[in-house]
């Protein structure tokens, strides 16, 4: 009989055949009786040992009369390459969540980690240790950033300033740019720490302290602000074009509507009757029952604020989703309300309709990811067409619509009407500029060639495509006072060319047009990447806003102003990626 052969320290042997012989190509694990294949190699005998029997010396012990580890010597320990990993894991997760930092002293976390990892003695890293990490992960992502804009020969600006919990003033302040590959980016530059009263000549010098310190103050083009008397004057004092948000425009337009349309006293009922339910958990637990005996979602009501935009809106088209409901709930308690009458009920109706058009706009307006200043002329054009007074509309309606027209009439005037047309002609959706009077449309041509002549460009290529406009624009009417579209052209070649072109349909993205054509309209196209950045408003900032609301709050009222900028940014930026 042959004699058994032991290997891997006498921990497996050869497996023996029914006649006596030994079998080279199977061994069997001593410990558990397991049988293996075997190919002349150990290494998966001793990765069985390890996975199966913990360590290799604990179970040769016995064999070679070596000490029995210790209990500390048989756990596996996370690896200091994967402690490295897991540290910059949580500071990314801290940054861009908006976490606390102290949030590593949490047992629950700790917890969590250990049995992800396997390691039940692993300690989360310390406050002093996470800090150091956000600082490098912000100065990386500054530094992609800075590359960003040193490739881009035009920048568009938004600022606006902001209150913390702990009283401290803040200007934030986002950059817009196409890359030379038609793609479009917007993302947060800084939010500074304003020790000055927000006086215009002091506003004007934190834009130029911003673009100081990003180095693109001779690349900057515009700079969209809000319309306070503060920002309108610095905007003056600044030599960059001021671009006002259209948005905050038509909102303004439709506080001035609500009021000349007496829609006062119905409005004021409806936010009674949102009160009667949000200050009573027990008024809403009754709503909620009867919103599921009319087989309806459970909905809570929205109170409006006027500066809040879309919350009228919101709080009416909620009442009429809700009216069966709030009813039947009334109906059955106590109340002191002044129940709305079925002509209240038809007026709120008829608001919800003048309203969702404000809305449509002030959100396609508000987009970052494509381009929305060319969209701004069609747009209020858009608003105008559905504004008309028909003979079924009653004298409130009329009213707010003359009052919504004329109002933002006179902001229109205003605005950059000048970047916009340009802006509008450069976009191959519009170009035809049905949304401006015949009269100026010449003149849009005219300024258009005297740019292409004055300046000297270089031929710029670019083949890459742009990420498609996610926001749907197809409900916009296009009309103007003709449609006529038999004008003469300039005798200039590349406007000429351009004009050739056929216009694209309203759901294409033109920087995927320009990026196909940007060879062939090369002049035409450098003026593109100036004017087609440009935001229609300045949601981004008040986006970077609602940001830092969740990173400075009561808890962390005491946050230095550079780990507020450092972690609103950081956020910002991890987020867009």
């Amino acid at each position: 009989m042959a004699q058994a052969v032991s290997l891997v320290s006498g921990n497996f042997s050869f497996k023996r055949k029914l006649d006596g012989t030994l079998d080279k190509r199977k061994v069997v694990c001593i410990h558990c009786k397991e049988e293996l294949a075997y190919h002349r190699s150990s290494s998966s005998l001793k990765y069985h040992l390890k996975a199966k029997h913990i360590t290799g010396s604990n179970v040769t012990s016995n064999l070679t009369g070596v000490q029995q580890p210790t209990l500390d010597q048989c756990i596996r320990r996370v690896s200091r390459q994967t402690s490295s990993r897991l540290t910059t894991s949580i500071a990314k997760w801290i940054a861009k969540d908006c976490r606390p930092v102290n949030i590593v002293t949490d047992q629950g976390l700790t917890e969590v980690i250990r049995i992800a990892t396997s390691d039940p003695s692993f300690e989360l890293p310390s406050r002093a240790t996470i800090m150091p990490r956000i600082h490098e992960l912000y100065i990386n992502e500054k530094k992609c950033k800075v590359e960003l804009l040193s490739q881009t020969k035009s920048v568009a600006l938004t600022g606006d300033h902001w209150t913390s919990v702990s009283q401290h003033n803040y200007l934030g302040t986002t950059a817009h740019l196409i890359d030379k590959d038609w793609h479009m980016h917007s993302f947060a530059l800084t939010v500074l720490k304003s020790e000055e009263r927000h006086f215009a000549e002091a506003c004007a010098e934190q834009f130029m302290q911003v673009a100081k310190e990003w180095e693109i103050e001779s690349k900057i083009t515009t700079v969209g602000t809000d319309s306070a008397r503060n920002m309108i004057a610095a905007s003056r004092l600044l030599p960059f074009e001021h671009m006002p948000c259209i948005a905050h425009i038509i909102q303004r337009a439709i506080v001035m509507a609500l009021r000349e349309g007496g829609f006062d006293g119905v409005l004021g009922k409806c936010r009674k009757l949102v009160g009667h339910f949000k200050h009573s958990p027990s008024n809403m637990i009754d709503l909620k029952a009867q919103q599921i005996a009319h087989d309806l979602g459970e909905e809570t009501l929205v109170q409006d604020v006027l500066t809040r935009w879309h919350s009228t809106l919101e709080m009416v088209s909620r009442i009429l989703r809700n009216k069966d409901p709030l009813m039947a709930t009334l109906a059955h308690q106590n109340h002191k309300l002044t129940l709305l009458t079925s002509a209240e009920f038809d007026k709120l109706a008829r608001l919800e309709k003048l309203l969702e058009p404000c809305r449509y706009v002030m959100e396609l307006l508000g987009g970052e990811k494509y381009v929305s200043c060319s969209v701004v002329l069609p747009a209020l054009c858009h608003l105008a067409l559905k504004m008309a007074v028909t003979e079924d509309d009653p004298a409130y309606v009329v009213r707010f619509k003359d009052a919504f027209k004329e109002d933002l009439t006179k902001r229109k005037e205003n605005t950059n009407i000048a970047w916009l047309k340009i802006a509008s002609a450069l976009d191959p959706r519009f170009k035809n500029l049905k949304c401006i009077p015949k009269a100026e449309r010449a003149e849009v041509w005219e300024t258009l060639d005297k740019m292409l002549k004055e300046e000297e460009l270089s031929p710029r290529s670019s083949d890459a495509g742009s990420e498609p406009q996610k926001k749907k624009i197809g409900l916009l009417v296009m009309g103007s006072d003709t449609e006529s579209d038999d004008e003469t052209s300039l005798e200039s070649s590349p406007l000429a060319r351009y004009r050739a072109e056929p216009s694209i349909s309203l759901e294409q993205c033109p920087l995927q047009w320009w990026s196909a054509h940007s060879r062939s309209h090369d002049k035409l196209a450098t003026i593109a990447l100036k004017y087609l950045p440009t935001p229609a408003s300045t949601v981004p900032c008040e986006r970077l806003f609602s940001l830092a609301g969740h990173i400075v709050h009561k808890k962390r009222a005491a946050l230095a102003p550079e780990n507020v900028n450092k972690l609103v940014c950081l956020s910002s930026w991890l987020n867009a990626d």
